[in-house]
């Protein structure tokens, strides 16, 4: 009889129902992926009069097509575009990925630990150095921590001073003068042509001041310009005859000549113009500063490269064309970018920037083969084929987007529509068993 086949019939399209109400029911569940119940024909015998057994359901399939990427306002949140799956962790320890997921909903636990809402740590490569450019162990998981911690000072070491110093400007008539300690005032105005003044840094991140005094001289070469350049820091003149540079003990810092060309290039191969002789640049070295009375211990001697190249005397007002230093005060965490391809930066009030770290990406052979374990994650399992792991952007790996998270891939619309066949397939089964009953029923009549 029937009732079998229509049986198994009631059986597939009651789970064919559930599929998509799971479905719709996850609509609006961030990294879902929508499942497909599939069937096969069941046959008990083989034959051309054979009419068949009914139907079994082989598989619920998930599918891992694309779903909308929806902009957020939170930059922990990210979103994949393209294959692969964040990895995660179960442990702070963790040195592998025990699960995978689309879910890019991500937060901070309280020992700045980047964790999804089931406690699982996203995985990442650990920075080798302090710049982006060095890489990342992304060959070694582990667990990606923000360090709340102050960004730590860095001592200026180089100063790029690039100015042009106007040929038209007249020899001072009176020479230069150095600080005035009884008065504490720097020169006068009038001994120097022109001036300009840059922030530094010490080991320890307190600021000085370096003044810059250009004052024209005359030169013995009719064919060169020649002008003398005089360094004071905090005030007081450098001495920059004395290794390692030290206060000049009459308060008049040492003069660096500066010779220019008729076409007004510099060519003092001691400004760092020559580029064999560029360790001969003007450079404060070992300059160490004496502790404020706040402060008993001394920041690190100071010992700074000052690169004049590309200064020009032109017949033009002065003017300050670069100037430059790569030194910074601590600075505290701002916030957290995170780029195209996983690098997690940390950004502190000092505009300074560090790698934290850079998020790994897990991709499978067959991703319908991974295991199922909810919360929108799967583990790998031996259907799906061995885990590759990598970075966003590279080796079929899609990319990151940082403030964004990808919707569900269901389709509420399609989703409806085949419903309404599940339930009429459902209907029709029904109506199998009422006839086959409804013929049973006529026969014990006769």
């Amino acid at each position: 009889m029937g009732f079998a086949t229509a049986l198994s019939g009631l059986a597939a399209a009651s789970t064919n129902l559930q599929v998509i109400g799971n479905n719709i029911a996850n609509a609006n569940t961030t990294g879902f992926k929508e499942s497909r119940a599939e069937f096969a024909d069941v046959y008990n015998s083989t034959g051309k009069t054979t009419p068949g057994a009914g139907v079994r359901v082989t598989e619920v399939a998930q599918q891992f097509s694309q779903g909308n990427v929806e902009s957020t306002q939170n930059n922990l949140d990210l979103a994949l575009s393209g294959n692969g799956f964040f990895a995660l962790g179960e442990r702070t320890d963790s040195t592998s990925s025990t699960a995978y997921t689309r879910n890019g909903a991500f937060n901070l636990n309280p020992e700045g630990y980047i964790t999804n809402d089931t406690g699982h740590f996203l995985m990442g490569g650990k920075p080798i150095g302090t710049t982006v450019e060095e890489g990342f162990s992304t060959g070694a998981p582990a667990a990606i921590q923000i360090d709340t911690a102050k960004g730590a000072p860095k001592a200026t070491t180089e100063l790029d001073i690039t100015v042009n110093l106007d040929s038209r400007e007249a020899v001072p008539a009176t020479a230069f003068s150095g600080y005035d300690p009884a008065t504490e005032t720097g020169p006068s105005v009038g001994t120097y042509n022109s001036s300009t003044t840059s922030t530094v840094f010490d080991s320890l991140g307190n600021t000085h001041t370096l003044t810059t005094y250009f004052v024209k001289e005359t030169s013995a070469d009719p064919a060169e310009g020649l002008w003398g350049a005089y360094y004071y820091l905090d005030g007081k003149g450098l001495d920059f005859s004395a290794s390692p540079t030290t206060f000049s003990s009459t308060d008049l810092a040492s003069k660096i000549p500066m010779v220019f060309d008729s076409l007004g290039n510099l060519i003092s191969a001691d400004t760092g113009t020559d580029t064999a002789t560029s360790d001969d640049n003007t450079s404060i070295s070992g300059l160490v500063i004496a502790p404020s009375a706040a402060l008993a211990v001394p920041a690190s001697p100071l010992s700074i490269e000052i690169n004049p190249t590309g200064t020009t005397q032109y017949a033009a007002d002065f003017g300050v064309n670069d100037l430059q230093q790569n030194g910074y005060a601590s600075g505290n965490l701002t916030g957290i970018n995170i780029d195209k391809t996983g690098v997690v930066l940390a950004k502190y009030s000092n505009g300074t920037t560090s790698p934290l770290g850079q998020v790994i990406l897990g991709r499978f052979t067959n991703n319908q083969g991974l295991g199922k374990i909810g919360d929108t994650t799967w583990v790998e399992s031996r259907e799906a084929g061995a885990v590759v792991l990598g970075v966003a952007g590279g080796n079929n790996f899609g990319d990151i987007s940082s403030s964004a998270l990808e919707n569900s891939n269901t389709d509420i619309a399609t989703q409806l529509v085949k419903m309404i066949v599940a339930q009429q397939s459902y209907q029709a089964n029904a109506q199998t068993i009422s006839t086959e009953d409804e013929i049973i029923q006529r026969i014990l009549q006769l």
